[in-house]
């Protein structure tokens, strides 16, 4: 749990006006100048879709990559970039031989904060994450964990909702195992609606919208995508949500739930594979 010292108090609130300030500033110069570029609703644009990853490299290419490069919606680009990948991910990666697959792994995993199972959890895909939003060519933004698979029809079903809405950001439903019970996902009750960030399809015009590596020393949305999604609602970004399954999220081999609680429950695991270099 989150110590509340006045070094976190103080980074957090500081974060807060921050954002409050700036991205809703940012948001509507954003419009100003590529807003019109998304009028026509049958237009099939590019999409960058981005995956962040350690030292994870069968199963990215096992769940992640084979059901994006499965895709009724033909029009991407896969970004990768593993966070300073020691094991054999790169190879892999290669061996796909797709040219719309790039991969970029960091040259460098410093510390970025207390080494804990959990803030791994919370902040460990920040730092690639935010680099694969550099790198990004499409007019439309998804990304996928690459412990995760996506629905055949992912991106379009999508990509047609919002352009339909003309929405900016939507999500949807996912289906979860946990403990060998499946169940759908669907955000009811929640004010916005969101779906879990691998549902997530929103225009490029937004990434200067950045992943928080600050999230882990918040006291509430401290996951670094509810800190991100929080922040695209305060600056009311136009978003929806749509009741269809597009994402399932299963546990990881040799486990037995997904989340957190995973993490908890082989928090020596996690804090032995994510150890940062010095």
């Amino acid at each position: 749990m989150v110590t509340n010292t006045l070094a976190n108090k103080t980074i957090c609130g500081f974060n807060n006006w921050r954002f409050i300030l700036i991205e809703p500033l940012l948001l509507k110069m954003a419009r100003a100048w590529y807003e019109k570029e998304y009028l026509n609703p049958k237009e099939k644009p590019l999409i960058s879709v981005y995956v962040p990853t350690y030292n994870r490299g069968a199963l990215l290419i096992e769940r992640a990559v084979n059901s994006v490069l499965s895709q009724t919606y033909t029009n991407f680009e896969l970004i990768i970039v593993g966070d300073c990948c020691t094991d054999d991910t790169e190879a892999r990666v290669e061996a796909m031989q797709d040219s719309r697959i790039r991969f970029y792994n960091l040259p460098t995993r410093g510390y970025r904060y207390p080494p804990t199972a959990e803030n791994h959890w919370l902040a460990g895909p920040v730092v690639a994450a935010n680099h694969a939003l550099s790198m990004v060519r499409g007019k439309w933004i998804a990304r996928i964990d690459d412990d995760d698979t996506w629905t055949p029809d992912h991106l379009e079903v999508l990509l047609r909702f919002a352009q339909e809405g003309n929405y900016e950001f939507v999500s949807g439903s996912y289906e979860a195992e946990r403990y060998g019970q499946r169940m759908v996902v669907d955000a009811k009750g929640d004010n916005p609606r969101i779906g879990g960030t691998q549902t997530w399809l929103y225009r490029s015009y937004l990434k200067f919208f950045k992943y928080n590596i600050n999230c882990w020393r918040k006291s509430w949305n401290r996951v670094n995508d509810t800190d991100l999604q929080d922040r695209f609602y305060k600056a009311c970004v136009r978003m929806d949500f749509l009741e269809k399954v597009v994402v399932y999220i299963l546990p990881r081999p040799g486990e037995q739930t997904i989340g957190l609680d995973a993490y908890k429950q082989t928090a020596e695991e996690k804090v032995k594979h994510f150890k940062f270099k010095k």
